[in-house]
């Protein structure tokens, strides 16, 4: 049975509608979730992937959360070995970081919904082939990343032009949250403290106009996500190669 490796920041951002596509793909899966278990030092040489959440806090806290720093160096071994991974928002700023790119503040929070502008290398892409220009993307972050060296730009907003990045073959950041259908979404909107952040950020950010929106857009991310994932897997089919020698 494959195998897959997720790192988890919080209970509340699970990997969504990922979750039943792997399982059904026959996947086992399991979860790092390090605001509970801090200390881990998981070994992604086990394992046939990697995906790494989002999470709130941010990739220059290292100091409050020193997992911050295991992750970056197991995302390191991970692409040292060709393990595919896959970065979401916070997993994409760690993949980022790991790759040597400088992560700091955007200089404004996209909460919300925003219309993604994928590059037209994005067009030839595997996975973000199926984002198109009238794609809009959920999103909540404060922070970005600089394109890393090496890596392939493949799509932008017009207030965070780093939004999607592929290193290699089987390396890939989303700053956005295509896990995320209308249920969890409404979930986050009504946590307390997600929901403060949100309203504390402008009035384009109000409980009703995100809520409206989601009605709005969720079931058209919900196509690109399942095409996107769906590649994803694919992806993770890879088969290692032996070399001579080695058995």
């Amino acid at each position: 049975m494959r195998k897959l490796l997720v790192f988890q920041h919080s209970a509340r951002e699970p990997l969504g509608v990922f979750d039943p596509m792997l399982r059904r793909a026959g996947f086992r899966i399991r979860y790092v979730n390090f605001s509970r278990q801090p200390d881990q030092k998981p070994d992604v040489s086990r394992y046939n992937g990697l995906v790494v959440l989002g999470g709130p806090m941010n990739v220059d806290q290292a100091d409050r959360f020193p997992h911050l720093t295991t992750e970056i160096a197991a995302i390191q071994d991970a692409l040292a070995r060709g393990i595919p991974i896959l970065g979401i928002c916070l997993g994409a700023q760690l993949l980022a970081a790991a790759l040597g790119a400088h992560v700091r503040p955007n200089h404004v929070r996209e909460i919300g919904w925003y219309r993604l502008h994928p590059t037209a290398a994005a067009e030839g892409d595997p996975l973000c082939r199926h984002l198109g220009g009238d794609q809009h993307v959920f999103q909540w972050h404060a922070y970005t990343f600089d394109l890393p060296p090496g890596a392939v730009h493949l799509a932008s907003t017009p207030t965070c032009p780093n939004q999607a990045f592929r290193f290699g073959d089987r390396a890939y950041g989303l700053q956005f949250h295509l896990e995320a259908d209308e249920n969890l979404i409404q979930k986050w909107l009504h946590v307390p403290e997600y929901r403060a952040e949100a309203e504390a950020s402008g009035p384009e950010h109000q409980l009703e106009h995100i809520l409206r929106d989601t009605h709005s857009h969720a079931p058209n991310a919900l196509t690109a996500s399942e095409r996107v994932f769906g590649e994803f897997i694919e992806l993770l089919g890879w088969k290692r190669r032996v070399r001579l020698g080695s058995l």
